[in-house]
């Protein structure tokens, strides 16, 4: 599962020291769940890299370009609470992917989106650790994507 919020300009703290700033795109904060496997990584690869929700400012037409066809960049954050459900009051995330297993698919898909656009245009975070996430929503627009729910296209 996959959430983007389109902005003006994003960045990533940890302890205190800033670990990745962008500018203009989209954030893209990663659930994994414990069966995806890498053709959900293709997938959401693709879809995002693909998805028309910019203006397409030559001609004025709304959700017309891709974050490729701006040349914007990509700001990945992993998060396991995406998965989370709640079990009377308290937060459950049983089928997120376990870390070990999940930190190694979040490489891979973080590797996956710099080979299939540009390396210096996604930036991410650093896996499990506790960050400081800010950005300044454009619209705002937040999407949600779903590997195991794909349209047909």
């Amino acid at each position: 599962m996959e959430f983007h919020q389109k902005f003006v300009i994003g960045w990533i703290q940890v302890e205190g020291r800033t670990v990745s700033e962008i500018g203009p795109g989209l954030l893209v904060l990663v659930g994994i769940h414990e069966n995806d496997g890498e053709g959900d990584a293709e997938y959401i690869c693709r879809k995002v890299l693909n998805m028309r929700i910019f203006p397409n400012e030559k001609t004025g037409k709304a959700w017309d370009q891709s974050v490729m066809q701006r040349n914007s960049g990509v700001l990945l954050v992993s998060q396991f609470t995406l998965y989370g459900v709640l079990k009377g009051n308290k937060p459950d995330f049983h089928v997120a992917m376990p870390p070990q297993k999940a930190e190694t698919f979040y490489a891979s898909l973080v590797d996956r989106f710099r080979r299939s656009y540009s390396p210096d245009s996604v930036k991410d975070g650093v896996f499990g650790a506790k960050m400081k996430v800010d950005l300044v929503n454009d619209g705002p627009v937040t999407l949600q994507l779903d590997s195991a729910k794909p349209e047909k296209d």
